[in-house]
């Protein structure tokens, strides 16, 4: 979640996170590149004439927070298709990881007011926002261990909201489908969240990232080799999906690295796309001045 929102949505985090926390079990912390175990994303719609502010004001901020010690990462994406908006994702291992940033982030910005006057032009521009908390669902998910979020580009999101009652429905559904694509040999892996707070519930999230648009090509050229993997259950899942989803919406995001801010293990897998060296701008030769001779007048002592 981009830094502003901690302050905004901390009331109403630190209440869910109490009554959570306590059915969490201690694992091991997974890759930095890979899907997180816990998602925060933060849907944002902005004022249209704070568009070129705005983009400066976030640029501004993420470069301001990697001089400094911030409590977590996020990663901004921009809206390709559907209404334009910014999402930020923001990884986690637990609800409990959660706390030190909502503990965190008003000190920063008391003892960094330049980073705060920021936040604050930010938040003003803000047109509405929503915050959603997602665990991620490993049953559900195609390959996902074979994610590198470093390497992605783009981010096809798939969102399913559910009639109530119908997850073990859509856990079928989606079983199904991974197995086709595990018949195709796919190489186009993605992964499943299931909604835990900020949307009406049941409600999935599938993500599928991507290193270039052009992967795009390949999902429509698989369609019928993936029909025919699906055999049998392909009309289960057709059922499936006229019965138990109540809507379903896709879309696609770029990721933007520059108003990003991902620690140094991560930026590793890309550097070059995370952490790009600044351009250095060459400054103009002085031509020296010539006397009516045509040789150089040299500067007096």
């Amino acid at each position: 979640m981009t830094i502003a929102n901690w302050i905004a949505s901390a009331a109403a985090l630190t209440l869910t996170i109490a009554s959570v926390v306590a059915g969490q079990t201690k694992e091991s912390v997974e890759s930095e590149t890979a899907p997180p175990k816990l998602l925060v994303l933060v849907y944002q719609r902005f004022s249209f004439d704070k568009g070129s502010d705005r983009d400066k004001w976030e640029i501004a901020a993420a470069r301001a927070c990697q001089k400094l010690a911030v409590p977590n990462s996020w990663i901004v994406l921009e809206s390709v298709t559907g209404e334009p908006e910014m999402l930020s994702f923001d990884p986690f291992d637990s609800f409990a990881q959660l706390e030190k940033p909502l503990a965190e982030w008003g000190t920063i910005y008391a003892t960094h007011p330049e980073l705060g006057r920021l936040q604050a032009q930010i938040n003003a521009a803000l047109a509405s926002q929503r915050t959603v908390i997602a665990v991620r669902r490993d049953d559900l998910s195609y390959r996902a261990n074979r994610i590198d979020l470093s390497k992605a580009r783009f981010l096809r999101v798939l969102e399913v909201r559910l009639h109530p009652g119908r997850e073990n429905e859509f856990a079928e559904a989606f079983q199904k489908l991974s197995a086709a694509y595990e018949k195709t040999e796919s190489d186009l892996p993605w992964v499943v969240y299931q909604v835990n707070l900020g949307m009406p519930s049941p409600t999935f999230l599938a993500f599928v990232p991507m290193k270039a648009l052009g992967q795009n090509d390949d999902l429509l050229k698989r369609r019928e080799s993936l029909h025919a993997a699906e055999g049998e259950a392909a009309e289960r899942m057709q059922q499936i999906a006229r019965e138990a989803y109540a809507r379903t919406e896709s879309n696609l995001y770029s990721i933007n690295p520059e108003k990003s801010h991902v620690s140094k293990e991560f930026a590793a897998g890309d550097p070059e796309f995370w952490m790009p060296k600044p351009q250095v701008t060459a400054k103009p030769e002085r031509k020296k001045s010539r006397n009516s001779k045509g040789t150089d007048i040299k500067p007096r002592k």
